[in-house]
């Protein structure tokens, strides 16, 4: 199979990942470039955030156009994770790859297993700002660590810690996915590798294209069905992760 084909296949499944879900994208972004495209660690890292960033936008954009983002908790969240997320960015280059995929499989698990618990009815969304400036540091910091957009993390925390509905989390998780992976990206400058665009270019546009028909799929699947298929994909890329550790 070409290059190219391989590329378009993995945008537009990370692309509906993104779309649906909220996050996940560069967490299927990192591994398909590695192993289908052959990328190296160092440069599908980076081309994964160019490529998450992109998309989430668009993703954001069409979200916001039905209503499904909490702007304010997105603004504190996303502006609390900037600084972390650049600090954390600038140091992941000096721990061991292999320390950071567990610590990757072991946080993306933790996340599954919350997000599997029996949801519990939550008051009319209020404003919180302590928690959530304190849960975007924390999350700016992970994305920063782990070179990922933060979407598996953010739309637990956002249901979690601040109460927001499933697919309104989804559509703020975007804004949140969209800052941090802007400000990891600008740590990361000139560090990226050989960075080839002609699969990025293709693999981003197909990515794009896709988050348009996955938010068309989470407007047809009721929240608590959203959070399921969110956090078994979260599960599969944990135990992805681990494995790949371990061999």
């Amino acid at each position: 199979m070409s290059t190219l084909i391989l590329a378009l296949a993995a945008g537009a499944v990370i692309g509906l990942a993104l779309g649906a879900l909220g996050g996940g994208g560069s967490v299927l972004a990192v591994p398909a470039l590695i192993y289908l495209l052959g990328f190296s660690p160092a440069s599908a890292t980076t081309a994964a955030l160019l490529i998450v960033t992109a998309t989430s936008a668009t993703a954001l954009f069409a979200h916001a156009r039905d209503g499904n983002v909490a702007w304010r908790t997105g603004a504190l969240f996303a502006a609390a994770g900037v600084v972390p997320a650049f600090l954390a960015g600038a140091a992941a280059g000096h721990l061991p790859a292999a320390a950071l995929t567990i610590a990757f499989s072991v946080v993306a698990a933790l996340a599954a297993v919350r997000m599997l618990r029996p949801s519990r009815a939550e008051p009319p969304e209020r404003i919180r700002p302590a928690k959530a400036a304190g849960a975007g540091a924390g999350l700016g910091a992970v994305t920063g660590f782990l070179g990922v957009g933060g979407g598996f993390l953010a739309v637990p925390a956002l249901v979690g810690v601040l109460g927001l509905r499933m697919r309104q989390a989804v559509g703020t998780s975007l804004l949140v996915i969209t800052v941090n992976s802007l400000a990891a990206l600008s740590a990361r400058a000139g560090t990226g590798g050989d960075l080839r665009w002609e699969v990025i270019a293709p693999f981003t546009g197909a990515a794009i294209l896709g988050a348009w028909d996955g938010k068309r799929l989470a407007a047809k699947i009721t929240g608590q069905g959203l959070q399921r298929i969110f956090a078994f994909v979260l599960l599969g890329v944990a135990v992805f992760m681990l494995v790949d550790a371990a061999v």
